[in-house]
Protein backbone atom coordinates (compact mmCIF):
# COMPACT_ATOMS: atom_id res chain seq x y z
CA UNK A 1 0.00 0.00 0.00
CA UNK A 2 1.81 3.39 -0.73
CA UNK A 3 2.11 6.10 1.31
CA UNK A 4 -0.73 8.37 0.26
CA UNK A 5 -3.32 5.96 0.65
CA UNK A 6 -2.28 5.60 3.84
CA UNK A 7 -2.33 8.52 5.10
CA UNK A 8 -5.71 9.09 3.21
CA UNK A 9 -7.04 6.08 5.22
CA UNK A 10 -5.97 7.56 8.37
CA UNK A 11 -7.30 10.65 7.81
CA UNK A 12 -10.50 8.95 7.53
CA UNK A 13 -10.08 6.89 10.29
CA UNK A 14 -9.04 10.29 12.54
CA UNK A 15 -12.54 11.60 11.42
CA UNK A 16 -14.53 9.20 12.12
CA UNK A 17 -12.96 8.61 15.56
CA UNK A 18 -12.90 11.94 16.53
CA UNK A 19 -16.46 12.07 14.97
CA UNK A 20 -18.17 9.43 16.26
CA UNK A 21 -16.63 10.99 20.02
CA UNK A 22 -17.89 14.22 19.13
CA UNK A 23 -21.47 12.67 18.48
CA UNK A 24 -21.66 10.71 21.58
CA UNK A 25 -20.26 13.64 23.84
CA UNK A 26 -23.32 15.50 22.10
CA UNK A 27 -25.83 12.76 22.62
CA UNK A 28 -24.68 12.06 26.50
CA UNK A 29 -25.66 16.23 27.13
CA UNK A 30 -28.33 16.12 24.72
CA UNK A 31 -31.73 17.78 26.25
CA UNK A 32 -33.86 15.00 25.85
CA UNK A 33 -34.00 11.04 26.01
CA UNK A 34 -34.39 10.84 22.33
CA UNK A 35 -31.84 13.20 21.42
CA UNK A 36 -29.50 11.50 23.47
CA UNK A 37 -30.26 7.75 22.11
CA UNK A 38 -30.53 9.10 18.39
CA UNK A 39 -26.74 10.77 18.87
CA UNK A 40 -25.32 7.87 21.14
CA UNK A 41 -26.24 5.71 18.33
CA UNK A 42 -24.70 7.60 15.28
CA UNK A 43 -21.54 7.73 17.36
CA UNK A 44 -21.24 4.10 18.12
CA UNK A 45 -22.24 3.38 14.32
CA UNK A 46 -19.37 6.19 13.60
CA UNK A 47 -17.11 4.67 15.80
CA UNK A 48 -17.52 0.57 14.90
CA UNK A 49 -17.12 2.44 11.07
CA UNK A 50 -13.36 3.79 12.65
CA UNK A 51 -12.51 0.10 13.73
CA UNK A 52 -13.21 -1.16 10.76
CA UNK A 53 -11.44 1.12 8.52
CA UNK A 54 -8.31 1.08 10.61
CA UNK A 55 -8.01 -2.21 11.00
CA UNK A 56 -9.05 -3.26 7.76
CA UNK A 57 -5.49 -2.85 5.48
CA UNK A 58 -2.52 -5.12 5.85
CA UNK A 59 -0.25 -2.76 7.41
CA UNK A 60 2.02 -2.10 10.57
CA UNK A 61 -0.01 0.17 12.75
CA UNK A 62 1.93 0.88 15.76
CA UNK A 63 4.33 2.24 13.25
CA UNK A 64 1.91 4.52 11.52
CA UNK A 65 0.44 5.01 15.21
CA UNK A 66 2.66 8.32 15.59
CA UNK A 67 1.40 9.80 12.40
CA UNK A 68 -2.54 8.57 13.49
CA UNK A 69 -2.10 10.49 17.04
CA UNK A 70 -1.01 13.26 15.26
CA UNK A 71 -4.09 13.27 12.29
CA UNK A 72 -6.51 12.68 15.33
CA UNK A 73 -4.96 15.28 17.73
CA UNK A 74 -5.62 17.90 14.25
CA UNK A 75 -8.93 16.95 13.49
CA UNK A 76 -10.64 16.69 17.23
CA UNK A 77 -8.88 19.94 17.46
CA UNK A 78 -10.85 21.33 14.42
CA UNK A 79 -14.09 19.61 15.78
CA UNK A 80 -13.50 20.72 18.98
CA UNK A 81 -13.61 24.26 17.73
CA UNK A 82 -16.02 24.04 14.80
CA UNK A 83 -18.85 21.78 17.12
CA UNK A 84 -18.24 23.37 20.29
CA UNK A 85 -16.33 26.61 20.30
CA UNK A 86 -13.51 26.10 21.99
CA UNK A 87 -10.41 27.26 20.22
CA UNK A 88 -7.47 25.83 21.00
CA UNK A 89 -4.93 27.76 23.51
CA UNK A 90 -1.74 28.28 23.25
CA UNK A 91 -0.19 25.67 25.43
CA UNK A 92 -2.64 23.01 23.01
CA UNK A 93 -1.11 24.74 19.92
CA UNK A 94 2.10 24.09 20.74
CA UNK A 95 1.49 20.52 22.58
CA UNK A 96 0.18 20.11 18.97
CA UNK A 97 3.31 21.58 17.09
CA UNK A 98 5.69 19.02 19.57
CA UNK A 99 2.76 15.82 18.61
CA UNK A 100 3.46 16.85 14.59
CA UNK A 101 7.37 16.83 15.59
CA UNK A 102 7.11 13.09 17.06
CA UNK A 103 5.03 11.97 13.85
CA UNK A 104 7.44 13.04 11.46
CA UNK A 105 10.17 11.45 13.10
CA UNK A 106 8.32 7.87 13.58
CA UNK A 107 6.79 8.56 9.97
CA UNK A 108 10.38 9.28 8.25
CA UNK A 109 12.03 6.64 9.82
CA UNK A 110 11.84 3.85 7.18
Amino acid sequence: MGYSLSMLILLTAAILEAGGDALMRTGMHAPSSGRRVGFMLAGGLVLALYGYVVNTPPWDFGRLLGVYVVLFFLVAQVINWLAYGQKPTPSLILGGFLMAAGGLVVSLNR
